[in-house]
């Protein structure tokens, strides 16, 4: 039987390539899914410069990945692998997505430079494509209704690309968690010829999981405050005092 999804809002992730999201947010897309929030993924490139995999291999990973995470996709043309540029058309093709999803949250790579120039390009232009959406007069968009996002997070694929300030930790805990998202990153097989990425991510989220008290963690960071009704709603904290 397939779970029917809740009264939340999708959550929308965009990956500049086919394992973007697996590798930086699969544990957290998994739990979402598993609590029946409907997930979309968006992947703005085919892996075209990539040393492993065709194009080809890299669309049928991408599409095997989010079938056992759960989620639906689509790719996006763009520039390019490689190629990525930060252009006012991109921003609007990404508002156009947000607006026809109309998601509650958003993911994204970060913005920080020091990692491959299309995650922290991608990044700029989500961040300018959620602004983009809410905004009611704005030529080229005005085929749908405007739509404000709840928030946008940022996800890191590496050390280089984790923000200074301290993360949203999501809790991986539950067994059947990792190994969901392990199978979505050995999905992308073509990409462990040169490294092993899944022992990568594991390693990362074990270390944050055992600092928070928990098994596994996965690190999100919101674009802005997060806002509470009520200390009633915060859950516990990373460290045990």
């Amino acid at each position: 039987m397939k779970p029917t999804p809740t009264d939340l809002p999708p959550l929308l992730a965009f990956g500049a390539h086919p394992d973007d999201l697996e590798f930086g947010a699969g544990g957290i897309i998994a739990r979402e899914t598993r609590a029946r929030r409907p997930v979309h993924l968006v992947v703005c490139s085919r892996g075209e410069a990539g040393t492993n995999g065709t194009p080809a291999i890299r669309t049928r990973e991408a599409r095997a990945a989010a079938k056992i995470l759960g989620a639906t996709l689509e790719f996006l043309e763009l520039d390019g692998d490689a190629r990525l540029e930060i252009k006012t058309a991109h921003a609007l093709t990404l508002a156009k997505i947000i607006r026809r999803v109309r998601p509650g949250a958003v993911l994204a790579p970060t913005t920080e430079p020091n990692q491959h120039p299309d995650h922290w390009r991608l990044g700029t232009l989500v961040r300018d494509a959620t602004r983009l959406a809410r905004y009611g007069g704005l030529d080229g968009l005005n085929a749908r209704a405007p739509h404000a996002i709840g928030q946008l997070f940022f996800y890191a694929l590496g050390p280089g690309s984790e923000p200074a300030t301290p993360p949203v930790l999501i809790d991986l805990s539950a067994p059947e968690l990792v190994a969901t998202w392990t199978k979505a990153m050995e999905a992308h097989a073509s990409q462990m010829k040169t490294r092993n990425y899944v022992e990568l991510q594991l390693a990362r989220a074990r270390v944050r999981g055992l600092d928070a008290g928990v098994a596994h963690a996965q690190a999100l960071w919101p674009n802005d405050p997060l806002v509470f009704d009520s200390l009633a709603t915060l859950a516990r904290g990373a460290r045990r005092f």
